[in-house]
């Protein structure tokens, strides 16, 4: 659930991908949830597996994380949580880089960038995810991911002056977050809902477009191919996350299995292998086909959380969770040229 968890250089979506043409741009911001990284449009090129495969387990991959979040919180603190993700993320591109013999990024002013970037895109959402997974199901904290585009909406009006508001894009930000009522059940007094926890997981989707702004006034244009980009943002993510774990939480006592497995799957595979499939889609399919990963991923994280985990489902959060993706998808749509909005 980057997943968590979701999906642009016109608006910052929930990405797992980037949302707006490569084509039609020399240089795009390509965000994930744990990527600021920034790609240079490419002449697409086909993978070994067809891309609808591709997409299938990426979209399983990020739906899952949050049930590994939920896992790992069993054994870990929520900080060495969020460090063991970026570490074993950061570890996986980076043997990718020497595979591929890449350099990291340089220079002091692309690297004071990568700190801010890794700060408000990985070290922060990660632990706000994790500490609010101590109190909240992991379903209802991937459906909190998805409200991700609709903060980015709100944002860009502020932050980014080309992005003009729309009626559709305003009617699709006032139906995202009256399916965030929904889900949280709101005609009840919100009872039965960690109040923190859901704060917690809603701050986390926030800090992603505050990110993915940063992101695009800062790093646009900067030399270097996503892998490398991503792995030093995630290496600084990981000092950063040591520092405050060694500030503010003890040593493990032991190391269990499963939550050590699924903090592990959570970095190499959420951070690590997901990126780089993430990466080859945006390049053989285009962008913007690749960032519909982000309506799957509230789906099955409620799915995994349910069959895995037996956590409760009432109707109001399947329901709540459609409204949401409709209004996600609704703040992404454009008129066509000369068509009013």
């Amino acid at each position: 659930m980057s997943a968590p968890a979701a999906p642009r250089p016109t608006l910052p979506t929930l990405s797992p991908t980037a949302a707006d043409t490569a084509a039609t741009a020399p240089a795009t911001a390509t965000t994930s949830p744990t990527s600021a990284a920034v790609t240079t449009a490419a002449p697409r090129r086909r993978g070994l597996l067809d891309w609808r495969v591709r997409f299938a387990i990426l979209s399983v991959i990020w739906g899952f994380s949050f049930l590994l979040i939920k896992v790992g919180t069993e054994a870990y603190a929520p900080f060495q949580v969020a460090l063991g993700r970026v570490l074993f993320g950061a570890l996986a591109l980076l043997a990718v880089l020497m595979i591929r013999r890449e350099p990291l990024p340089r220079g002091l002013r692309t690297w004071g960038h990568l700190t801010v970037a890794a700060l408000l895109l990985n070290t922060a959402p990660f632990s706000l995810f994790a500490y609010a997974e101590l109190s909240i199901p992991s379903s209802l904290a991937g459906i909190c991911n998805a409200t991700s585009p609709l903060w980015g909406m709100a944002l860009s009006l502020v932050a980014l002056s080309e992005d003009r508001p729309t009626r559709r894009r305003f009617a699709g930000l006032g139906l995202g977050f009256l399916g965030v009522l929904t889900v949280l059940g709101a005609w009840h007094g919100f009872s039965g809902v960690d109040a923190k926890g859901t704060a917690f997981a809603l701050l986390a989707s926030l800090c992603y477009p505050i990110g993915w702004i940063y992101v695009r006034r800062t790093l646009a244009g900067t030399p270097g191919s996503p892998v490398a980009l991503t792995g030093g943002q995630l290496m600084v993510s990981t000092l950063q996350l040591a520092l405050v774990s060694a500030l503010f939480t003890s040593a493990p006592a032991s190391f269990p299995l499963w939550p050590t497995l699924s903090v592990i799957a959570l970095g190499a595979l959420g951070t690590g292998m997901a990126l780089q499939m993430q990466y080859g889609l945006v390049t053989e399919v285009g962008p913007t086909t690749a960032q519909m990963v982000t309506y799957f991923i509230p789906v099955i994280a409620t799915t995994a959380g349910v069959l895995v985990l037996g956590e409760q489902l009432n109707w109001n959060t399947p329901v709540g969770a459609a409204i949401v993706l409709a209004g996600a998808a609704l703040t992404q749509t454009r008129p066509a040229p000369g068509k009013p909005a």
